[in-house]
């Protein structure tokens, strides 16, 4: 008979904001789903009785008191200490059942993340401006990265601990899953994506969501994301531009130099040579922040390579 030796320590991560209605049932769901987890819920200011009642679901409850989701998985990818980690919300709208085969695909492939990619059950599961605004911002963060994921706002990942160790968690708020995306790629991590199902709410629980206050928000962290991590690109593209209106408007004042040789216009000579040297400042500024950002990833890179990649228990015996 094969056993497996030393299982890998799981812990199941809850955020949690006034869930009073759907926690006990999500604690009670990956209680079932994965029995040896650690299942820990973090409250975050809830105003309702979801502590009380995450705690009687035999949750270990914590609480973080620095408002938005990015603050709370600040908290735990801090605090708790395990090879494994599951993040979902806790609404239920998760499948709970899906996270043993994830743990299982992210431990024989050694990868660092798996996504759990949404599958609507139900129409009220996945509002239509969320799935449009969702596609728009993977095609961008695509675009802007060179490779994404199939749903880059899914609140349902597994990590390595290596992932969790040497994430700098920076987001406040709901955009801390395109912040998780972007570090993932940047260190050209091993990673996953899996179908889970998606369900509705149950009754009584209500979304925290936005859909355009927080897509705009996690376009904001996008284009930041792009400024910190590709300078030579965003502000050469920005010197680009400077110096395309620089030339436009230099033209004229060229020819009818050559002509007459006079600069009747010299306001507009100005500014023809000031957009140039802003232009230049722009490309010199990127070239220097990119050498800047090159030995950030390096030592991002280096802090990840610190702890051992996830992997199956050995086996023991035949």
């Amino acid at each position: 008979m094969t056993e497996f030796a030393t299982p890998p320590r799981v812990a199941v991560l809850l955020p949690c904001y006034n869930e009073e209605a759907a926690i006990a049932q999500t604690v009670a769901a990956f209680r079932a789903a994965l029995p040896g987890a650690a299942i820990y819920v973090y409250d975050n200011n809830s105003r309702d009785r979801t502590v009380a009642v995450a705690r009687a679901a035999g949750a270990v409850v914590r609480t973080e008191r620095i408002q938005g989701k990015g603050a709370v998985v600040r908290r735990m990818f801090a605090d708790v200490d395990a090879d494994v980690y599951v993040m979902a919300d806790g609404d239920a709208t998760y499948d709970a059942a899906a996270a043993p085969a994830l743990v299982a695909r992210m431990l024989e492939e050694q990868l660092d993340m798996v996504v759990g990619c949404r599958v609507g059950e139900a129409a009220a599961a996945y509002r239509r401006g969320h799935r449009l605004g969702n596609a728009l911002l993977t095609g961008m963060l695509t675009r802007l990265f060179g490779r994404s994921f199939t749903d880059i706002l899914s609140g349902y990942r597994i990590f390595s601990r290596r992932f969790v160790k040497s994430f700098p968690v920076l987001s406040v708020g709901f955009e801390i899953e395109t912040e998780i995306s972007v570090h993932a790629l940047e260190l050209k991590m091993p990673v996953g994506e899996v179908d889970t199902a998606y369900f509705a709410r149950p009754e009584g629980s209500v979304s925290k969501l936005s859909t355009y206050r927080d897509g705009w928000r996690i376009l904001g962290t996008i284009v930041t994301l792009y400024r910190i991590e590709r300078p030579l690109w965003f502000f050469g593209g920005i010197g680009g531009v400077l110096a395309l209106l620089a030339v436009v408007l230099a033209v004229p004042l060229a020819i009818t130099y050559m002509h007459t040789g006079l600069v009747p216009r010299l306001p507009t000579a100005i500014l023809a040579t000031g957009l140039m040297i802003l232009a230049a400042l722009c490309f010199f500024a990127g070239l220097i922040l990119d050498t800047v950002v090159r030995g950030r990833r390096e030592v991002k890179r280096l802090a990840y390579l610190q702890l051992s990649a996830p992997a199956a228990p050995t086996r023991e015996g035949a």
